[in-house]
């Protein structure tokens, strides 16, 4: 499990977070808004990381 530089508990905790946060954008009151919220937060995380984003934009 060591290939992705993750154990396993690192990873299942990445997803219950991703998938958190999925189901916090189909139950937004707003969904536009939290998808706009989910993005700024996952940007900050791959900024972070020294991970480039400028690019990301479709």
């Amino acid at each position: 499990m060591e290939e992705s530089g993750m154990t396993e508990k690192e990873l299942m905790d990445q997803t219950i977070r991703e998938y958190s946060n999925l189901q916090r954008i189909k139950k937004a009151a707003d969904r536009d808004k939290e998808l706009e919220y989910q993005e700024r937060i996952l940007k900050a995380r791959l900024q972070s990381m020294g991970i480039p984003t400028e690019n990301l934009e479709l």
